[in-house]
């Protein structure tokens, strides 16, 4: 196995969408910094993807949570002399109620996951990258930033703030090289769902693509430098008639589909 000091960082790397793209970027060589909070999923993904594909993993057991979190990834970084290529901010978090029943100590931890520790990671790194003239990011959002998101409103904001916020760089940053990317997938198999307390009818978990076809469309088209990516064609036709309809119908509907979870 060999090493060298240039990797692939990958926060909520260990399940989902993030563990296919952990392994997909392993296939293709790139060592792995692997971000999570579970120690033991760390150790096991770790042992998964050294062995299968002749790559060295580093990992690091950190709730981005935190306050803090994103210096000591910096920290960690700094120290071994890495050099991140590709940063994949897939970490995110949901949440499920009416915006005045919510627990805000729950849904500030979604902010510092979803907004904070994104926004700080990717303005570390992406200088780092601007320096070396190469680089990558892939900021994880969903097809929930192109709507209002009544019963999933702090959620659903913090996917449109980072849908807006990697459009944004990338066009302040095409000049130097570097490719930043926006995914926006619907609807996932993962357990998503069950930690942010929806249940889902049988319907639309019929509805769902897999992680792994996820990731595989996301992997190709980040390479490609697509700016924003949205896997399967019922989440494009999705995206396409909220954009032709009016916000107020796209916010009743939302709110009809969430009442139904």
């Amino acid at each position: 196995m060999s090493e060298n000091n240039r990797y692939t960082l990958i926060t909520g790397g260990t399940e989902g969408i993030g563990l296919e793209l952990s392994r997909l970027f392993a296939k293709d060589k790139h060592n792995l910094i692997i971000v999570a909070r579970n120690k033991e999923r760390l150790e096991k993904v770790k042992k998964e993807v050294e062995k299968e594909f002749n790559i060295v993993a580093r990992i690091l057991s950190i709730d981005l949570s935190v306050n803090n979190s994103c210096e000591e990834i910096y920290r960690f970084v700094e120290k071994n002399n890495f050099v991140v290529d590709n940063l994949i901010n897939n970490a995110g978090i949901g949440s499920f109620g009416s915006f005045h029943e919510l627990d805000m100590e729950k849904e500030e931890k979604l902010i510092e996951i979803n907004i904070r520790s994104l926004t700080k990671l990717t303005n570390y790194f992406l200088k780092k990258m601007i320096d070396e003239k190469t680089g990558g990011i892939l900021n994880v959002a969903s097809t929930a930033a192109f709507l209002a998101g009544p019963k999933m409103n702090i959620y659903y904001a913090s996917k449109a703030y980072v849908l807006s916020l990697t459009e944004a760089i990338h066009e302040e940053v095409k000049d130097y090289g570097i490719r930043v990317s926006c995914l926006c997938p619907g609807a996932v198999q993962t357990a998503f769902q069950n930690k942010a307390g929806i249940m889902k009818n049988d319907k639309t978990k019929g509805l769902m693509m897999s992680p792994k076809e996820v990731a595989r469309i996301a992997y190709r088209d980040f390479k490609k430098g697509k700016v924003i990516i949205i896997p399967g064609f019922k989440n494009k036709l999705l995206v396409l008639g909220n954009k032709l309809a009016s916000r107020s119908l796209g916010r009743k509907i939302v709110m009809h589909s969430n009442k139904s979870k």
